[in-house]
């Protein structure tokens, strides 16, 4: 091989390497998500809310799906990956009816699978950049987990990601408990959301909150929260913070 040919080979390789992408950073983004057990089933809520970086760009983003016959999903992060997410387990779902064995996954092996495919991600070092809570109800067992974007998951009786997970889940360990009322639940719920509406600058006051029991899936048509404004850290919030900007 001449010089003239091992510079050629050495600028194809380096074409290659640079044709090859990755997701950097993320561009529309939705924010938390929250989920918890109740008496009956499980339920989560998230806002409709999809930032392009720190612009409210869209107000009509769904981040809550079913998954299947007894599983819920709701998701954080870019927009775009979730929804190739969703593609992955329509296929998953659709593979799995092709048996017609008369079974079906339940919302641990989803679960499961959203953990090894998150984590698989990882490892290529390109990540679907979100993060995921996964509910569900299969022959009287109630189930709901989360898994980060580089496959970090567990299981629990309550559930949050993004900023819900540090404004959330402390109201949700006071006030929680396994004999929650639907209506309780919702109402807990709704309690969760209004405060991250206060708190994070990407939340949007039109929400959707999803319940799935034994009977199936219900998503809950968008509205909105009724919230004040007139408190006294909103009219005045730098009191108390002389010397500051």
């Amino acid at each position: 091989m001449n010089l003239a040919d091992s510079t050629q080979a050495m600028n194809n390789l380096l074409g290659s390497e640079a044709d090859s992408q990755r997701t950097l950073y993320p561009y529309v983004t939705g924010t938390s998500v929250v989920g918890i057990k109740y008496k009956d089933g499980i339920l989560l809520a998230a806002d409709m809310g999809g930032s392009y970086g720190s612009t409210l760009r869209y107000k009509t983003v769904e981040r809550l799906k079913p998954v299947g016959k007894h599983s819920i999903i709701g998701a954080s992060g870019e927009i775009s990956d979730f929804q190739e997410i969703m593609r992955y387990l329509d296929e998953l779902i659709l593979y799995d009816n092709m048996w017609d064995d008369g079974n079906s996954l339940g919302p641990k092996e989803v679960h499961n699978y959203l953990t090894r495919m998150m984590y698989n991600r990882r490892n290529k070092f390109n990540p679907l950049w979100n993060s995921l809570v996964l509910g569900g109800v299969k022959n009287g067992q109630k189930y709901l987990g989360t898994v980060s974007m580089i496959g970090v998951h567990y299981e629990d009786n309550h559930v949050a990601t993004g900023f819900g997970n540090h404004l959330a889940r402390p109201i949700l360990r006071d006030e929680w408990h396994e004999n929650l009322t639907f209506e309780e639940g919702v109402k807990l719920l709704e309690k969760c959301m209004r405060v991250l509406l206060y708190r994070d600058r990407s939340a949007v006051n039109k929400l959707q909150i999803a319940k799935i029991t034994e009977a199936g899936v219900t998503i809950s048509q968008p509205y909105a929260l009724k919230t004040s404004w007139d408190l006294s850290a909103f009219k005045n919030p730098t009191a108390g913070a002389e010397g500051s900007w």
